[in-house]
């Protein structure tokens, strides 16, 4: 009798158990394409892609809490026109995934907008991953409560054509933040477009360079909170709209303040005329601090209720900006220009966002430590800023970051050896691997920059990186 009510107590309980599952996904693997995958994967599963192309592979994703990645570099979804639900590459319509070191490219549908990933679930993050020769880069839809971030990525050349598909097209979410990603060369539409009711548009660049017919380089169309710091917004002789950033102009609809805060950014017009920020009439707020503004055009049109301007740098000929090599479209500051030390304090937002940029973008989609002087210049870039924060080893790539206390490590070498400490040389974590790729939570750790020293198999010296821990 014992016996019995042991093993009905053990099997009763066996169902309430829930465990996540490591799916591998390549050429050497039971399962040779993500798609076939996606339809068996349960909440909590992590999908690890090998590097390689997958090609005519379409799918879409329904279970929670996913992490999708690409396994030793990136995975190439390259879908040769297919989608899936004539919608995209990856439909997305669990909730809290995230998608890491995928490229999306090539795909079509017939409404004119097939996307890399369409997402229909409530929050979405996307990082090391890149977006071209789509309809839409990322296109995603009206869902609440949601969050997307969107960090590390580049978008090229996606667009139909017709002006209403772009690089990036987000609906009216709750929230969008999109930091240190390279966006370009969109195909008649946006850059970036968003509806979110709150965006946080961060260290990134934006532009059409020499030759790019884009539209607007960002777009927020229906008003909302928005910040937008520290951003190389760069628009090219070819671009099919007067203005560079757009405001609330399909009507302020959000249902959140409408207000409009653009700080410590570099604006770069080549078209002999144009409008550097266009706001809608009736916005609450427009504050402007510490822009530089390069070309000719109108710096600010359309009529808010209050506009705070203090800071700026304003040139109407690129060349007087004191640009590196604005040919080249490096944007730093040379040692004559008037952007430095001419910026001031701006404060914080009504929702405790600092005004302050602490960080740079680095080229391509990365970001570096921003080395503020006493007094704070102008524009994207503080004079002779240093602090490497990723680097790319020549012969190999090792892309590592500290988020919220997490190490992870991606490289195309096998490591041996990490060891993190701080710019006391303090140990703070070390430990032996056999492995390409490494996630782990560490002690708390301050928002500072550390040394990730790593040992690999194949090569006799260590690779030393600066990392800086991002508390959200």
């Amino acid at each position: 009798m014992k016996s019995f009510i042991f093993i009905f107590i053990v099997t009763n309980c066996i169902p309430l158990l829930s465990y996540s599952t490591r799916w591998q996904v390549g050429a050497s693997h039971m399962y040779t394409l993500p798609s076939q995958v996606s339809t068996l994967v349960q909440t909590g599963d992590t999908v690890d892609i090998d590097s390689g192309i997958y090609p005519s592979d379409v799918c879409n994703w329904q279970a929670d809490n996913l992490l999708l990645r690409g396994i030793g570099g990136y995975a190439i979804l390259e879908s040769n026109g297919l989608s899936w639900g004539d919608k995209a590459i990856w439909v997305i319509q669990g909730n809290n995934t995230t998608v890491e070191f995928i490229e999306f490219t090539e795909c079509t549908s017939t409404s004119q907008n097939g996307a890399g990933i369409r997402q229909e679930g409530l929050n979405l993050t996307v990082r090391h991953c890149s977006f071209h020769n789509n309809e839409d880069g990322i296109l995603a839809g009206e869902f609440h409560p949601s969050t997307m971030i969107i960090e590390f990525c580049e978008f090229a050349y996606n667009g139909f054509g017709t002006g209403y598909s772009h690089n990036v097209y987000i609906g009216n979410i709750d929230t969008l933040i999109f930091r240190y990603n390279y966006s370009h060369h969109s195909y008649i539409g946006h850059e970036l477009k968003s509806r979110a009711h709150f965006n946080y548009i961060l260290y990134n660049r934006f532009s059409n360079e020499a030759t790019g017919n884009a539209s607007r380089e960002i777009d927020l169309p229906n008003g909302g909170t928005s910040i937008i710091m520290g951003n190389i917004i760069q628009q090219g002789p070819n671009a099919q709209n007067s203005n560079l950033l757009g405001f609330g102009l399909e009507g302020l609809s959000n249902p959140v303040q409408h207000e409009l805060y653009v700080v410590n950014n570099t604006f770069v017009n080549e078209r002999p005329t144009g409008v550097f920020i266009d706001v809608q009439n009736g916005t609450s707020l427009v504050k402007a601090y510490n822009n530089l503004f390069a070309g000719p055009g109108t710096i600010l049109t359309g009529s808010a209720t209050v506009v705070d301007t203090a800071g700026n740098e304003i040139n109407s000929n690129i060349s007087s900006a004191g640009f590196v090599n604005s040919a080249n479209y490096d944007y730093h500051l040379l040692n004559n220009s008037s952007a430095i030390n001419s910026g001031v304090y701006a404060g914080s937002t009504a929702n405790g966002f600092i005004l302050y940029p602490s960080q740079e973008y680095l080229h391509p989609n990365g970001y570096t430590v921003r080395v503020n002087q006493a007094i704070t210049d102008a524009g994207a870039f503080e004079y002779q800023s240093t602090s490497i924060i990723e680097e790319n080893p020549e012969s190999f790539k090792i892309i590592s970051y500290i988020e919220n206390n997490n190490l992870v490590i991606h490289s195309d070498k096998k490591i041996k050896l990490i060891h993190l400490t701080d710019l006391s040389s303090q140990i703070i974590f070390q430990q032996y691997l056999n492995a390409f790729d490494f996630n782990k939570q560490l002690p708390s750790l301050k928002n500072e920059i550390y040394l990730l020293k790593m040992d690999l198999w194949e090569r006799s010296e260590s690779i030393t990186l600066k990392l800086i821990n991002r508390n959200h």
